[in-house]
């Protein structure tokens, strides 16, 4: 995974908090991570998802979560977290994320997160709607 495959960043920076007695980040703070990045990503593409799901009882929820550590990130570091959405299924999307540092080219950490659109009431999977997809796309050319 690549800078370059990222339109979008959303920056953080190491808090004494979230490393452990190693002086390294604790695993559990990348889904933090992570899932601040998505939210940022779709308030940059216009999208409230907490609003859409009041109106409409429809949500995302996390089914896969997956990190791969392939360097120390460490106490005070400047980051800067990638996300993009890889693919569109019927009612799933797939995220791919990447931590760097600031301005850096060396991928320390990746992930992958999958959603599901699902149903409030009945906890089952609905199709995505046209107008997510469209905006998702006027982002991510990859999926048109």
């Amino acid at each position: 995974m690549s800078r370059e495959q990222f339109w979008f960043f959303h920056p953080f920076r190491v808090r004494y908090s979230e490393i452990d007695g190693q002086g390294v980040v604790f695993n559990a703070h990348y889904l933090t991570y992570f899932d601040t990045t998505i939210t940022e990503y779709f308030r940059a593409l216009g999208y409230d998802q907490y609003a859409d799901a009041k109106t409409t009882g429809i949500d995302f929820h996390v089914v896969k979560s997956l990190i791969e550590y392939k360097a120390p990130v460490l106490f005070d570091w400047e980051l800067d977290v990638g996300a993009r959405v890889a693919r569109i299924g019927n009612s799933s999307l797939v995220f791919e994320l990447a931590i760097f540092r600031k301005g850096g080219v060396d991928v320390l950490v990746t992930g992958e997160i999958v959603w599901v659109y699902t149903d409030q009431q009945t906890h089952r999977p609905v199709p995505i709607p046209a107008s997510i997809r469209e905006l998702i796309a006027t982002r991510e050319p990859h999926l048109t």
